[in-house]
Formats: structure tokens, sequence, C-alpha cells
């Protein structure tokens, strides 16, 4: 399976909660939904833990790791911290060249 983002693109985390439409498991930490970060490596495809978590048949999902800069997630922090999280791909939207 190839991804579909390469690393070095920017992305936006969906602004999305499922947990307020009933039960679910997401890997997503609320702390990035809506954010925009960087690509920094794609870490492959694995079945996806939102489907697991309840034992439905689970979709092999491409999972990256995304770097954020820190200052904007929790305002602390000096300018060049980063976060890095991992986050499957169905949760990243690609942004154009120039959009933040």
């Amino acid at each position: 399976m190839s991804a579909a983002i390469a690393p070095g693109a920017r992305v936006r985390v969906r602004d999305d909660w499922p947990e307020e439409r009933g039960p679910c498991h997401i890997r997503t930490p609320h702390y990035v939904r809506g954010r925009t970060g960087t690509v920094e490596r794609v870490l492959g495809a694995f079945p996806n833990p939102e489907d697991l978590a309840f034992g439905r048949p689970a979709p092999r999902r491409t999972l990256y790791h995304v770097r954020f800069d820190q200052k904007p997630l929790w305002d602390e922090g000096n300018p060049r911290d980063t976060v890095l999280v991992e986050i499957f791909e169905h949760w990243l939207e690609p942004l154009a060249e120039g959009r933040h």
C-alpha cells in the first residue's frame, strides 16, 4: 500500500469529535484536532484501531508521524519546540501549498 501523503507535506487534522456522537475509540488526541502540522514519516499500513476496538472488520490505514509546533498547542515552550504524534490517514486533510 503506498502512502497518499508524502513526508514534508502540510496537513490539517480533521476537526471532528466522534465521541460526542456515541461510544467510540479514537487514537487522535483532542489537542491536535483542527491543527496544522507537517508529515515527518510514513510508518506503514495497519488495521484501523477505531474498528478493532469494537470487533468490527478493520481496513488497513496508513499511519504517519506528524510534527506540530508546540507553542500553538499549549501556549508554552520555546518557539522551536515541537510535538510528534502518530495519526492515521483518514484523520488528515492535505493542505495546498501556501495554506496554513
